[in-house]
């Protein structure tokens, strides 16, 4: 982003760096609340864009830019959640969120290939597992921003409000029942070396075309969903059932004797991609309780796999995906504030998420 020099300058804002420093932190705050990398990416850029429409004076009457780039960023992304619901029928078949792979993963990591800036990787932790994504995506809009500022980022439920536009009190109800969706869906997950454990007997399991061992790695109440977006075949309706997914499984193995399975991190667990041509056309999420698989997520939408193929055959940044069909653009949706934000306190770019067990006060 071309940053413009103070006027009479003749030299760029000396405040560039702390400014573009907090950058991670925005984009880790983004995708938890959005889902999706790309949006993300979007809304901060548009935080970016803000910024910069302030006067000198201004800019330098904010105590703490950081604060103020985390509450427009919220803000934001607030706007682009508050119409996804009534716009979710344009999107073809099911959303999952993005997948994202772990950080040394970020670029090709081949000769030719390209590294994507490490001030927009997202921070793995419990966060983000897709699980975690998907409950999130059962919440209203002030539900998920509450619960994430508060819950994930600490902040504390008057700052919480300022962003909202909520009383304490009611962000303090927000998150409460953000906490309550979470404890009802919430299965403890094993350790992460038993979860790898599992996610490596079912490849193997998967390569066999062996039925008889898939269904005994899966819950029987086991259900897959697959996202294609319209852009990338996948099956119309979630399959549910051992039975019928260990058999559609071995399906695909027959029909697909051109895919590779390997066995990579996705969102801070144990998963899957299945490449094509050394390509990867497919990230598999999975959730494991009581040493059984319970839910598979399959993304197969291209768009959503920017992170894993970025640069691959000609080593240059794919152009950037269109917005999400059932949300409007961070760009297309918020509006300019016509006067800077109350400051909030500053959690800190780095600072470590809280413990998300359900019963997280």
């Amino acid at each position: 982003m071309t940053t413009p020099s103070e006027p009479g300058a003749g030299r760029p804002d000396p405040s560039l760096s702390a400014i573009m420093s907090e950058r991670r932190q925005l984009i880790n705050l983004a995708y938890r609340l959005l889902g999706s990398l790309a949006e993300a990416e979007d809304a901060v850029q548009e935080t970016y864009a803000r910024w910069y429409t302030l006067s000198a004076q201004q800019r330098q009457a904010i105590e703490s830019p950081g604060a103020w780039l985390t509450k427009v960023a919220a803000r934001i992304c607030l706007n682009v959640l508050g119409s996804a619901r009534a716009r979710r029928e344009k999107y073809v078949g099911d959303w999952i969120p993005e997948p994202l792979p772990e950080p040394a993963e970020w670029s090709c990591g081949r000769a030719g290939g390209t590294t994507i800036d490490p001030a927009d990787r997202v921070t793995l932790d419990e966060s983000i597992n897709m699980a975690f994504l998907v409950v999130l995506e059962s919440m209203t809009p002030a539900e998920r921003v509450a619960f994430i500022l508060h819950d994930v980022f600490r902040y504390p439920f008057a700052e919480v409000a300022d962003i909202v536009g909520r009383t304490p009190a009611a962000c303090r109800k927000l998150a409460s029942s953000a906490r309550r969706r979470i404890r009802t869906s919430h299965t403890p997950a094993p350790p992460t070396a038993r979860q790898a454990a599992i996610v490596r007997r079912f490849r193997q399991a998967w390569e066999a075309k062996d039925i008889d061992a898939l269904i005994g790695l899966l819950d029987p109440d086991v259900t897959a969903t697959g996202d294609g977006g319209g852009l990338a075949t996948t099956v119309r309706r979630p399959f549910e059932g051992a039975e019928q997914l260990a058999r559609g499984l071995v399906d695909l193995a027959g029909r697909r004797a051109d895919l590779t399975i390997l066995e990579r991190t996705v969102n801070g667990r144990p998963g899957l991609v299945a490449q094509q041509d050394g390509v990867i056309v497919t990230v598999y999420a999975f959730d494991v309780a009581n040493d059984r698989v319970t839910h598979i997520w399959a993304v197969r939408n291209p768009e959503k796999l920017r992170p894993w193929t970025v640069g691959h055959n000609t080593g240059t940044k794919p152009a950037r995906p269109h917005p999400r069909p059932d949300r409007p653009s961070a760009r297309a949706s918020a509006r300019p504030a016509a006067h800077p934000p109350r400051e909030i306190g500053r959690r800190g770019p780095d600072a470590a998420p809280r413990d998300l067990r359900p019963d997280t006060p």
